[in-house]
């Protein structure tokens, strides 16, 4: 196994993460969560609203 300087190291993790894509994907995930959190919210509280007619 071969020894890699620091430096090297640290510029191949940075190349690296200029490469992937799945920052994208997960901030569509967290948007899909949140609006899905929020409809389930006002989904289960509209039924506690109390009607006085």
């Amino acid at each position: 196994m071969e020894h890699t300087p620091h430096t090297a190291w640290l510029a191949g993790a940075a190349t690296a993460a200029e490469q992937q894509g799945a920052g994208n994907l997960l901030r569509v995930i967290l948007i899909v969560m949140v609006l899905g959190c929020v409809l389930t919210a006002w989904f289960l509280l509209r039924g506690y609203k109390r009607k006085d007619d």
